[in-house]
C-alpha cells in the first residue's frame, strides 16, 4: 500500500454568516472530497500539542509524525534546510518576513505578495547594509527569508506577524524569554558549546535590525515606485520563530514501513521539514503558494513520485494565505480548486491502480477569514483507499467529521493510524 496525505494548509474555518452560518467547507462545492468521506472513513485530529502556538511548522510536523517536545526548533531552522543553508552549531535561525507597515500597525505580513525575485532584489540590498560576520540575510521564497545569527540565543519570543495584522508593530517588538543564567541552563544540550549571547542581546540586536531595515527599505528604489502607485510597501523586515539545528530521525526510521517519500510545496518551511524527514523535496515550475499556483503540476508530481514512492506529502498553501488577508471569496476558491485540480486527478488515476494507493486529506490548522490567524482546533480529515469499510459520514467539513469513525486523535496519533494501513 503506497500512502499520499494532501494537505489544503489553513483549509478549515469557522461558521461564517456571510454563508448561512456554515463554514466554507460546507459550503464550498467539493464533490470529490465529498466523494472520499462517503466511500471512507473520517475523524478529526488535534494538530498542536499544549504549550505550543498554533504554526504550520508545529501542525505539519506533529501530522506526520514526531514529537514536537523532541524535535521542535522553530521556522527557522526548516527553512534554513530548504534554502540549502548548513546550519553551524552556532547558528540562530530565524524566519526573517519582509511585511509592510502601515500608519504604526502591521498592514500585512507578506510586503504586498512579493515575489520572489523582488524579495531577492531587497534581501540582498539588506544583507549588503547590514550583514557581517555574525549577521547574514538569505533569499527564500516572495516574502519568506532567512536571517542568521551567529551567537544568537533562541530564548526570546517574537510575535509571528501573520497572527497580528492591523495590530501596533512597535508593541510587539522582540522581548528576551528567559534571563542569562536560565538561558545556560536551559541550553545544557545545545551542541554549540562556545559563547551565546544573552536573551536580552539577542533580542536587542534584533529590534535594532528591524529599526535599521525600515530605513533602508523605505528608502530603496523599489518602494520609492510602489508609493508612487499606491501599492502596498514592502518596508520592514520582521524576524521570528528562531532557533537552533535540529535533531530529528527521518520518517523511515520511525515507520520502516516507508522506504522511499517525497514532499511537494512551494513553501520553504514544509521543504525544511521534508529535508529532516528524509523526504526528496519536489520542486514544481510556477508553484507559487498562492492561489495561482499550478495545481495541475503539483497534482502530476504526486502521481509520478506515487509511481516510485512509498510515501508523498502534497502541500498546498493557498487557502492558508487567503485566510490570513481575509479574502472569503478567495479561500472558498483555494478550497474549491484543492477538490477539482488535485484531489480529482489524483483520485480519478490512482483509485484502480494495481498496487493500491491510501490518500488523506486534511489542513493542518483552521485559519479562519473572519479572525486571519490561526486557531488551535481539531482539523477535520478523511481516509480512503480501496476496500476500506466505510463510516456513516458523507460529505467532508468540520462538522460531518465530529461523526467520523476516527473520532478524535491527537497529534502522532494520525500517522500512526495512517501507517497501520498496508
Amino acid at each position: 500500500m503506497k500512502h499520499v496525505i494532501i494537505l489544503g494548509d489553513g483549509m478549515a474555518d469557522h461558521a461564517v454568516e456571510r454563508l448561512g452560518g456554515k463554514t466554507l467547507l460546507q459550503y464550498a462545492n467539493t464533490p470529490y472530497m465529498d466523494l472520499l468521506a462517503s466511500k471512507g472513513r473520517t475523524g478529526r485530529l488535534m494538530t498542536i500539542p499544549d504549550g505550543f502556538i498554533p504554526g504550520s511548522e508545529v501542525a505539519n510536523t506533529a501530522i506526520l509524525g514526531y514529537d514536537l517536545n523532541k524535535v521542535y526548533e522553530g521556522r527557522g531552522p526548516l527553512e534554513a534546510a530548504s534554502i540549502g543553508y548548513d546550519m553551524q552549531p552556532e547558528d540562530l535561525a530565524l524566519r526573517c518576513n519582509i511585511i509592510c507597515l502601515e500608519n504604526g500597525v502591521i498592514k500585512n505580513h507578506h510586503g504586498g505578495h512579493l515575489t520572489t525575485e523582488e524579495g531577492d532584489v531587497l534581501i540582498q540590498y539588506l544583507n549588503k547594509e547590514l550583514g557581517n560576520e555574525k549577521i547574514r540575510f538569505i533569499t527564500g521564497i516572495q516574502y519568506r527569508h532567512l536571517l542568521i545569527i551567529k551567537g544568537g540565543n533562541k530564548h526570546i519570543t517574537c510575535a509571528p506577524p501573520h497572527d497580528h495584522p492591523n495590530e501596533v508593530w512597535r508593541e510587539l517588538l522582540v522581548k528576551s524569554e528567559l534571563t542569562a543564567d536560565s538561558a545556560e541552563n536551559k541550553d545544557n544540550d545545545d551542541a554549540y558549546k562556545g559563547h551565546r549571547l544573552s536573551p536580552q542581546e539577542t533580542a536587542d540586536l534584533l529590534n535594532d535590525l528591524i529599526l535599521k531595515s525600515q530605513k533602508l527599505l523605505t528608502a530603496h528604489p523599489f518602494n520609492k515606485a510602489r508609493a508612487a502607485i499606491g501599492e502596498d510597501l514592502a518596508n520592514s523586515i520582521w524576524p521570528w520563530s528562531g532557533g537552533y539545528r535540529p535533531s530529528m530521525k527521518t520518517l523511515m526510521q520511525l515507520f520502516p514501513q516507508i522506504k522511499t517519500g517525497s514532499v511537494i510545496s512551494a513553501v520553504d518551511l514544509i521543504r525544511g521539514i521534508g529535508h529532516y524527514a528524509g523526504l526528496h523535496n519536489i520542486i514544481v515550475e510556477g508553484a507559487t503558494g498562492l492561489s495561482d499556483t499550478n495545481y495541475e503540476g503539483k497534482a502530476e508530481a504526486a502521481i509520478n513520485a506515487l509511481r516510485k514512492d512509498d510515501f508523498v506529502f502534497l502541500h498546498i498553501e493557498a487557502s492558508d494565505e487567503a485566510g490570513h488577508d481575509g479574502d472569503l471569496d478567495l479561500k472558498l476558491k483555494t478550497i474549491e480548486n484543492l477538490d477539482s485540480r488535485i484531489v480529482k486527478p489524483i483520485y480519478e488515476e490512482v483509485k484502480d491502480w494495481k498496487e493500491p494507493v491510501c490518500i488523506a486529506v486534511m489542513p493542518d490548522h483552521p485559519t479562519p477569514v473572519e479572525i486571519r490567524t490561526h486557531v488551535k482546533e481539531p482539523v477535520p480529515f478523511l481516509i480512503w483507499y480501496p476496500g476500506i469499510q466505510p463510516d456513516d459520514v458523507k460529505d467532508y467539513n468540520e462538522e460531518s467529521c465530529v461523526r467520523g469513525s476516527y473520532g478524535l486523535l491527537r497529534l502522532n496519533q494520525f500517522m500512526e493510524e495512517f501507517m497501520k494501513i498496508q
